[in-house]
């Protein structure tokens, strides 16, 4: 009988007893079976190894805040200049509660004009004397009359003198202890100001330090969080290749068989024998060229083909082409998804993954193994 060709009745059915067991097992095509089982291993042992987390860093102060600390560590800023204003201040108060120094501006000259009062004065005297002898009254009541009034007239002189003198001294002295009070306040006022003013930069520089330094510090937690989230990518790197590839795997084109086991007694060994090779002959029939495959969902994304080659076009417009998928040397003929989708919406879908696939049941064409 011959098993694989046409023609001949066709095989009897295998004889089952009743009491046997029978297990059907629905299993990939073998190269693709391989390569999920494959694929699955290195799953199984990636999936053993530990994963090397990074640790969470914070950044330190920064180089600008560690000199804002420095220097808001350091008091006193301002103190001698405050000192030295209040020591000012407390000097002109003792000035002016003190006397004026009216001897330091009493005019030099004013002796020498005294004197020369009292010179005149006494020529007078003598002048007055002389008559009262020529006249015979030297030491009578007139004279003495006379120089009564001629004393009177210096002493009056005299103290207009010392008078005006006193008066003069007396309001450059004041005038200059004002001035000195007045300097000495207002240096004082001056040096405070100074000090309160340098307290304030201090602390206007520590604010604009600690400023620009926490910009560091933000700066060096985001290049930290950065290298983190680096490190962490590159620790599931692998995993993510995994996933793509079992994406990849999921939407390869099958081809399904069948293996029937029958266990128990009764069981025919020719017929079992016979109903195995016909289902290794539709095994082999699915694997020539000219073959097609399901019609509904290939994937046809034109980013998993390669060696592309146009070969015609269908009666409805679909450029025909002839491909190889990038995980296998088998050729296909078939359409390119992106190009379905522009003539016929309806007809493409996407896979999970984002990759196109088309339902040739919508087409004037069949994808094939050639």
């Amino acid at each position: 009988m011959n098993l694989f060709g046409g023609g001949g009745s066709p095989a009897p059915a295998p004889a089952q007893n009743p009491t046997g067991t029978q297990t059907s097992i629905q299993r990939e095509a073998p190269g693709i079976e391989s390569r999920k089982l494959a694929l699955y291993d290195e799953a199984i042992q990636l999936a053993k190894e530990p994963l090397e987390v990074p640790e969470y860093q914070v950044a330190g102060p920064a180089p600008l805040e560690q000199q804002a600390f420095q220097m808001a560590g350091q008091t006193g800023q301002g103190q001698n200049t405050a000192t030295a204003g209040i020591a000012s201040i407390l000097s002109g108060n003792l000035l002016a509660a003190q006397q004026p120094d009216i001897d330091a501006f009493m005019n030099p000259y004013q002796r020498y004009v005294v004197d020369e009062v009292n010179r005149q004065a006494a020529m007078k005297e003598n002048q007055l004397s002389a008559q009262a002898i020529q006249s015979g009254a030297f030491g009578g009541g007139r004279e003495g009359v006379a120089q009564a009034e001629l004393e009177n007239r210096r002493l009056g002189t005299i103290g207009q003198l010392q008078a005006s003198g006193f008066q003069t001294a007396l309001g450059a002295a004041q005038a200059q202890q004002k001035f000195q009070t007045d300097a000495a306040l207002s240096t004082g006022s001056k040096l405070l100001g100074a000090g309160a003013q340098q307290q304030a930069m201090q602390q206007a520089d520590i604010a604009q330090l600690g400023q620009a330094g926490g910009l560091q510090r933000q700066i060096a937690d985001r290049a930290l969080a950065a290298q983190r989230q680096t490190e962490v990518a590159r620790q599931y790197e692998p995993f993510q290749r995994m996933e793509f590839a079992k994406g990849i795997m999921t939407t390869l084109p099958t081809a399904a068989s069948t293996i029937t086991q029958t266990t128990g007694p009764g069981t025919n060994p020719f017929a079992q024998a016979l109903g195995t090779g016909v289902t290794a002959y539709s095994a082999y029939q699915m694997m020539q060229p000219g073959q097609k495959t399901g019609t509904a969902g290939q994937t046809s994304d034109r980013r998993l083909k390669k060696k592309i080659k146009h070969k015609s076009v269908s009666k409805s417009g679909y450029n025909i082409y002839e491909f190889e998928y990038n995980w296998s040397p088998q050729k296909y003929t078939g359409v390119m998804a992106q190009e379905v989708e522009k003539i016929k919406p309806s007809a493409v879908s996407r896979s999970k993954y984002g990759y196109m696939m088309v339902d040739y049941s919508q087409l004037d064409v069949n994808m094939e193994r050639v």
